[in-house]
């Protein structure tokens, strides 16, 4: 089944993102490169919080790789978002996470997409398989 298809049920984290009132565009919603603002915070603080990403640190850094993002409904100031998160797949050194933007409340999502992030050796930029424990972390948000 597609992100555009996939209810609430679908995602196994969850992130409240309050929209701000730079992210509305002249057209008076939250402008579309915005939505891959919203994914990437969802991402990174799901890995700061529950893999222990080191930001400033660490050996290894995800680099984005492929995005997609499919929009179905408008946000915009002032809404409130539930960012939900799920890996689709999990590699040695890569993963996609799929998300999904919903309005407080809605079952289906306003927008839904994916980020492929390839983990490298901060210092060489190769390819480094994905340390413990953000292994064990992406590995409880995995789907069939």
């Amino acid at each position: 089944m597609s992100e555009a298809q996939e209810a609430r049920a679908a995602y196994r984290h969850w992130l409240v993102i309050p929209t701000r009132w730079m992210d509305n565009d002249v057209y008076g919603h939250v402008n579309n490169v915005v939505y891959y603002s919203y994914f990437d915070t969802a991402i990174n603080a799901y890995l700061i919080e529950a893999g222990k990403l080191d930001i400033e640190k660490g050996p290894v850094i995800g680099l984005c790789v492929e995005s997609q993002c499919r929009y179905f409904k408008p946000l915009a100031f002032p809404d409130v978002i539930d960012a939900g998160l799920r890996v689709g797949r999990l590699g040695s050194s890569s993963v996609r996470y799929e998300v999904g933007l919903f309005h407080q409340k809605d079952e289906a999502p306003a927008a839904a997409g994916h980020f492929v992030h390839v983990f490298v050796d901060r210092e060489n930029r190769r390819p480094t398989p994905i340390p413990e424990p953000m292994r064990s972390a992406l590995a409880r948000l995995v789907t069939s």
